[in-house]
């Protein structure tokens, strides 16, 4: 997927203090609802809510964020549909499941609403139900880059720990990661759920049948946190190679103590930030950028890891 941003460098960004809630209203102007397939647990997306929040700030517009509670995919083509029927002048969505939320995504745009695809989905999937573009990271890309680093560091087989099997576009990280090794994905992927508990204990059974694995990845905190702790216990910490996706105070931690190599960094402040700029200068004054922004990916090591860590759960 091309984009206009091979980069996003921002060279000054304000001290802000965190914002208490996911919604800010302003007496007029436009309004932008966020649809998210996050279940409530995963504290992943309380970037993308401060990032929605700090943009409605700046912008002087009205947003709010809602998601399915439980992550449930159909309750999240309710809320889509519910969005619709408010009439904002803007959704801005994930496409998780092209199946089940193509048709409400389609139908808001039938309505007259602008609509950027988000995180989830691809570029591909957001112009054919009709939306403005995309913002997020090309998830196979991204696990092809990540697989070919750790081929050059030696890896030659692996475990993908997926804390959201239902995603099908986040195991395109997987099957990306699997390419890049140059193996065929197979059985190296693990559905794993969402209790950290279970993920604790699926990861070591899985590390202990298989004792030749080379190295560990994980999706995102949710994953990645109780396979910390797994690796802790069985004493696999620091003797393993452990790549993640995403990141998150834990990972953060882990990272500096050499736990974690690496963490692909999607930036999901942008993916929530940029669109409400986008769809609100789009409605102010008709300017729209030529195509669609990759938010990531961006490898985060050690040796980069002041700034990552001051804002870590927060904006980063």
């Amino acid at each position: 997927m091309k984009s206009m941003f091979k980069a996003l460098a921002f060279t000054a960004i304000a001290a802000v203090a965190p914002l208490a809630s996911a919604t800010v209203a302003h007496a007029e102007g436009e309004k932008y609802i966020l649809v998210s397939h996050a279940p409530d647990s995963d504290s992943w997306w309380n970037t993308i809510k401060n990032g929605i929040a700090l943009a409605g700030e700046q912008m002087g517009v009205e947003v709010e964020y809602r998601n399915p509670p439980t992550g449930d995919l159909g309750d999240m083509a309710r809320i889509i549909d519910q969005a619709a029927a408010s009439s904002p002048n803007g959704i801005i969505t994930t496409l998780a499941d092209y199946d089940v939320l193509s048709g409400p995504i389609r139908a808001a745009v039938d309505q007259g609403i602008n609509v950027i695809i988000i995180n989830s989905g691809s570029a591909e999937q957001a112009a054919d139900v009709g939306a403005l573009m995309f913002v997020g990271q090309p998830e196979y890309d991204a696990g092809l880059a990540a697989g070919q680093r750790a081929k050059r560091d030696g890896v030659e087989s692996f475990v993908c720990v997926n804390h959201v099997i239902s995603n099908a576009a986040v195991a395109e990280r997987c099957r990306g990661f699997a390419d890049g090794l140059g193996i065929d994905l197979g059985d190296s992927m693990i559905d794993v759920g969402q209790d950290p508990a279970e993920i604790k204990n699926r990861v070591m059974a899985y590390l202990s049948a298989n004792p030749d694995v080379d190295a560990v990845i994980t999706l995102g905190p949710t994953s990645a946190d109780p396979t910390i702790l797994a690796l802790e216990e069985n004493g696999m910490a620091g003797q393993i190679y452990f790549g993640t996706f995403d990141l998150g105070t834990e990972i953060v931690k882990a990272i500096k103590s050499g736990v974690i190599q690496w963490g692909i960094d999607q930036q999901p402040f942008l993916q929530a930030y940029l669109p409400v700029v986008i769809l609100t200068n789009y409605d102010r004054y008709g300017v729209l950028p030529g195509n669609n922004i990759n938010s990531g990916p961006g490898f985060v090591t050690k040796d980069g890891l002041e700034m990552v860590e001051k804002f870590a759960g927060e904006y980063r």
